[in-house]
């Protein structure tokens, strides 16, 4: 039996595959400390799933949901939308349903690139947005995060030979890994981007709602004429704490949103309408369980910057998303760290190559883990010597 080519062209999805080496050393008898899967450990507010139970008694909603989501899904995510980011969208016309934005993501990928098409990803970036566009036959084309230009790409740098070939570009703020953040600037210079070049702007809004310090994340259909010439993807995955529960919409231009759905109605039947209802509950619920939960990484994130900064780590707070974008010490790769991390330490985190060559010299930490495990974490790592200058006799 024989894959196909497609297949063959893609790598195993790096998160499976760090997966199978934390399974592999709790087999071992390790108590491994899992610091490397954005997935919230606080539990699904208690409205959402009391709004589900309720929904799952009602044998209406046990049949095939209508494609693009349920009106009144639609109706209460563009409502949120309109509170939230004071943006508003038609919910016939510019809201359609996703089974959280990974699928969304790749779908909107199939939508619009097709063989030899070029797709402008960040790099580093959510692995899906490179592995979607190589399964489209597509061609990613990196744009380059780093520190010194605040995690942001440099649009002007693109050659004018790629602009030519591309089909659309992809965004992502707050940003996984690197926790970077843009403001109405930005945005308003990749919507002039998008349309001067003829491409859809896709912007990718995981983390709208975990933000700190004051900061508030926009919405980049807040930009004038954004709408266009983008969608955005949003999710109650993290905002939420709705991961398992797949669910999550797009908004944004209408002729976009059109192919998206029509990509879907032939490869899904959408959500439960049971799952749709709890979402709805969700969006009409308040902010209590956001704000809750935004205290916990707060807290977090300051005790982990106290404790990396002990072991020898200089770090700035983050003021969105839980994760943590960190350099590996120097003279060592970001996969030989994450090695001596797991092997000595029992300490889960991906290696920053997981999400593109960028990544390279980083390493990703998710504050997915309460205090006590998080202080037993850093305590392992001074046990056993791993600090920032370990790999200096390396060099």
């Amino acid at each position: 039996m024989e894959v196909s080519r497609r297949l063959k062209s893609i790598p195993p999805y790096i998160f499976a595959e760090i997966d199978k080496k934390r399974q592999a050393a709790v087999a071992r008898g390790v108590d491994v400390i899992n610091l490397g899967i954005g997935d919230p450990d606080e539990p699904t507010p208690k409205h959402i799933v009391d709004a589900m139970k309720a929904a799952l008694d009602n044998p209406v909603n046990h049949h095939y949901p209508p494609f693009g989501g349920m009106k009144e899904y639609k109706q209460a995510a563009a409502e949120y939308v309109q509170e939230r980011f004071n943006v508003k969208v038609d919910p016939d016309t510019e809201v359609t349903s996703l089974i959280g934005s990974k699928e969304g993501l790749h779908n909107t990928i199939m939508a619009f690139i097709d063989q030899g098409d070029i797709n402008l990803i960040p790099d580093p970036a959510y692995p899906v947005y490179k592995t979607s566009t190589i399964l489209a036959g597509g061609e990613p084309y990196f744009m380059p995060l780093t520190p010194e230009n605040n995690f942001l790409p440099d649009l002007d740098a693109i050659p004018e030979s790629v602009c030519k070939k591309a089909k659309l570009l992809l965004i992502n703020y707050p940003n996984n890994p690197t926790a970077g953040i843009a403001d109405l600037a930005f945005f308003e210079k990749a919507v002039a981007f998008a349309k001067k070049h003829d491409i859809l702007l896709c912007h990718d809004l995981s983390y709208p709602e975990m933000t700190f310090d004051g900061y508030i994340a926009p919405s980049i259909l807040q930009i004038p004429g954004a709408k266009d010439v983008t969608i955005e993807l949003h999710t109650l995955s993290k905002s939420f704490n709705m991961t398992g529960w797949r669910i999550g919409f797009a908004i944004g231009n209408a002729q976009a949103i059109k192919a998206l759905a029509s990509i879907k109605s032939n490869v899904d039947t959408d959500i439960f309408k049971a799952i749709q209802i709890a979402a709805i509950a969700g969006f009409k619920g308040g902010r209590e369980h956001i704000d809750h939960c935004n205290k916990l990484y707060v807290e977090r994130r300051d005790l982990a910057i106290k404790r990396f900064k002990e072991l020898g780590w200089d770090i700035q707070p983050s003021k969105a998303t839980f994760y943590m974008w960190l350099p590996v010490p120097k003279g060592m790769t970001s996969a030989e760290f994450c090695t001596e991390m797991l092997d000595k330490a029992g300490i889960v985190v991906p290696p920053g190559t997981a999400y593109g060559p960028g990544g390279e010299g980083f390493f990703r930490v998710s504050l997915c883990t309460n205090v006590e495990r998080l202080n037993e974490a850093f305590d392992r790592m001074v046990k056993h010597a791993i600090t920032f200058d370990m790999g200096k006799a390396r060099v």
